[in-house]
């Protein structure tokens, strides 16, 4: 067994047992480990084993709770990761072989060699018998697999399921740098087999994710990664030429850079709050040709940096629960606390309130979030609606995915696209 298969167990065991068992962010950790990897395949396979074990997690607890005979102790912790790993692999369809050698090396590359034994029968196990089933809300915390259940109760069974899956790459065309079917076509002389949606105008789905720089023109600008759903904003949103737009909580900067490429007459002001983020948005902005002004500053305190002239159409892609890309940030499970709500939804309603007061007579502002709940979305615009007087709800069409009443609702894997609010706001 090679160095690199053992050091990539090693490493998707050690993002997986911070993740699990610690509380740390998957994108944090994930950021900090793969550059100790120098071979980008070794980087992509610890990437999709820590993601699949995730996004399986109900199962892969399942076999160990049936299999073991007694839990693991909190000091088994990188034990269970790696289990965790080894499972995954199997999920993903790697050689079983391969699979049981790698992940038994690595127990003793992790200075567990007297429990090497133990990880080669469980994986056997695995092997002849499969992973047992799991029902579909069973990775999902009791709480909030209830408001799911409370909000869309014809729908939670298909919500579980789809965000246990992995999701679809997305693309997003550059408008002015070359057409969709142009670049569709540069995609299927490289064999590389990907779709369309007739109701994104700019999109393609790709039948198999790729690494970016195998995308051609990416470097270049032609093209970015961005989900479908999240794509539908410059639709919604649809600002005339030369409007002052304001994106009031920007990063990374995917919706200001796409209202940008379909019209570079828009005088847009991206924002964030971390300073950091905007430094990744400028870069995103330099490599896509785009003049946009991005700054570090909060939206909800507009003192600080807003120079008193109305903005014409403002986009608030608020922060939120992020229910509705689970498949995305599997994380979004263990660490998210009913209590969140609350302070999130106080946050949703104060950026609408600051923002509203920025935006002119006869402009529109697009609320959007990643979430499916009903408290973050349609009970936000509701309640924004019943104390804002001059403001109205500016219907969107079925396209938009399921008509609430006060905003439409996209639910996750609906037309491979990831879950997403949009409502359309008017000031008279």
């Amino acid at each position: 067994m090679t160095a690199g298969g053992i050091a990539t167990r090693v490493s998707a065991a050690r993002v997986l047992d911070a993740v699990l068992h610690r509380g740390h962010s998957l994108k944090a950790t994930l950021s900090a480990a793969l550059p100790a990897l120098p071979d980008p395949r070794d980087r992509a396979m610890v990437e999709a084993i820590v993601f699949t074990a995730l996004r399986q997690r109900a199962r892969l607890d399942a076999a160990l709770f049936q299999w073991l005979p007694k839990p693991l102790s909190a000091r088994d912790s990188e034990l269970r990761a790696l289990l965790h790993a080894g499972f995954a692999q199997q999920v993903l369809g790697m050689p079983d072989h391969a699979v049981i050698a790698a992940t038994v090396d690595a127990a003793r590359a992790l200075g567990r060699p007297h429990q090497a034994a133990l990880v080669n029968a469980l994986l056997r196990r695995s092997q002849r018998e499969g992973l047992p089933d799991a029902v579909g809300d069973d990775a999902w915390p009791p709480w909030l697999a209830q408001r799911i259940r409370s909000d869309w109760p014809a729908q939670a069974e298909a919500i579980f399921a789809a965000s246990a899956e992995e999701a679809p790459m997305w693309l997003r065309v550059h408008a002015r740098a070359t057409t969709r079917d142009g670049y569709l076509g540069r995609l299927h002389e490289g064999g590389i087999g990907a779709d369309t949606d007739p109701d994104l105008a700019d999109a393609i789905r790709l039948r198999t994710a790729l690494p970016v720089q195998q995308l051609p023109g990416f470097e270049d600008g032609i093209a970015s990664v961005q989900d479908g759903a999240a794509q539908r904003v410059a639709d919604a949103l649809a600002p005339k030429p030369c409007a002052r737009v304001l994106d009031a909580c920007a990063a990374p900067g995917g919706k200001s850079a796409h209202l940008a490429e379909r019209d570079p007459s828009l005088r847009i002001t991206a924002l964030d709050v971390d300073a950091r983020r905007v430094r990744r948005m400028q870069d995103t902005f330099t490599r896509l040709k785009l003049a946009i002004d991005a700054r570090t500053a909060d939206a909800a305190q507009p003192d600080g940096w807003w120079d008193g002239t109305p903005f014409d159409a403002i986009l608030v892609d608020a922060p939120c629960s992020a229910t509705g890309i689970v498949r995305r940030q599997p994380d979004v499970l263990l660490h998210r606390r009913e209590a969140d709500l609350a302070s999130l939804a106080a946050m949703q309603a104060k950026l609408l309130d600051a923002t509203w007061a920025m935006l002119a007579a006869g402009g529109t502002l697009l609320y959007a979030t990643c979430s499916i709940l009903r408290e973050e979305n349609s009970a936000q615009v509701d309640a924004f609606l019943a104390r804002t007087p001059g403001a109205a709800l500016d219907p969107l069409d079925a396209s938009f995915g399921h008509d609430t009443g006060f905003g439409h609702q996209r639910l996750p894997g609906e037309r491979g696209m990831d879950g997403f609010f949009y409502a359309r706001l008017t000031r008279a």
